[in-house]
């Protein structure tokens, strides 16, 4: 499904929103704690967490003011987390989002104090914010499904054996393994809050669950394969889809994880197409 100009506008006032949202939210003052705050979530992003919890909510039919919080939330966990990935004792990047990364810019203690911030605000703005529908049962379902996926049992988990797990141990499974959970967690995690808070059934969070598996495995191919094609001006930190398996293979891999996305979704009982275009502007040009 192409990305027809109408869904387009529609995901960009979305992105606006959240951009506007988390400029209100995050802490402002002189300490160089909350510039790197500011600078770790405002430096850039494509707000894709959030576009998907706010697509799904208001897909089964809640109002995106009310979801916004918790996408802005998701944002955060996902910034923090890019913060602690960057680190030395990480995966040792010293750029994210072509300028140079958080604790480049102010230093390794500072950065990992604003990595803890922007992951306690985010549970913060969560707990402040007000039950879509008034149905507080369907928030703390929403904030127990983000909490389990971005903790030790789901993104940090993949993390750990991410940088962990020696090479020689690296089998096709275990790869797999990181990639739903390092990165696929979080966002199958936001497209089932946001369903969650509208109140759908448990059957289309199954489906929207097997939907967000597969977009989370596109999303991490389509970034080694762009990450593979940068040649030397990125440094290679852990696994790479096309380092294991070859460019070719990563490319089709990628195909049919849309693919099954897009199948996933049509088990839905309502259309929701931005999702479905989200899912497809993973694919390759």
């Amino acid at each position: 499904m192409s990305m027809i100009p109408g869904i387009r506008n529609g995901l960009q006032a979305r992105r606006e929103a959240v951009d506007g949202e988390l400029r209100r939210l995050l802490p402002a003052g002189p300490s160089s704690l909350h510039e790197a705050v500011r600078y770790a979530v405002l430096s850039g992003g494509k707000r894709f967490r959030p576009l998907l919890l706010l697509c799904a909510g208001e897909g089964f039919g809640a109002d995106g003011a009310e979801l916004l919080p918790f996408g802005c939330a998701v944002e955060l966990i996902h910034n923090y987390s890019l913060v602690h990935d960057d680190l030395p004792s990480m995966d040792n990047d010293d750029f994210r989002r072509g300028l140079p990364s958080c604790h480049k810019a102010y230093g390794e203690a500072v950065a990992l104090l604003a990595g803890d911030g922007l992951l306690n605000l985010a549970f913060e703005v969560m707990a402040d914010a007000p039950a879509p529908g008034g149905r507080p049962d369907r928030k703390e379902r929403a904030i127990r499904e983000i909490g389990r996926a971005s903790g030790s049992r789901g993104m940090i988990l993949g993390q750990w054996m991410d940088i962990c797990i020696p090479a020689a141990d690296m089998t096709a499974a275990v790869f797999e393994e990181i990639m739903r959970l390092k990165t696929g967690a979080l966002i199958t995690a936001a497209v089932k809050a946001g369903a969650i808070l509208a109140g759908a059934s448990d059957p289309a969070l199954e489906a929207l669950e097997e939907y967000g598996r597969h977009v989370g495995q596109a999303f991490q191919i389509r970034d080694d394969i762009m990450d593979a094609g940068a040649g030397a001006g990125k440094k290679a930190s852990g696994p790479n889809c096309v380092h294991f398996y070859g460019r070719e293979e990563s490319v089709r891999s990628l195909r049919e994880h849309v693919e099954a996305a897009a199948a996933a979704l049509r088990r839905v009982p309502c259309a929701i197409p931005e999702l479905e275009c989200l899912a497809s502007d993973l694919a390759l040009r």
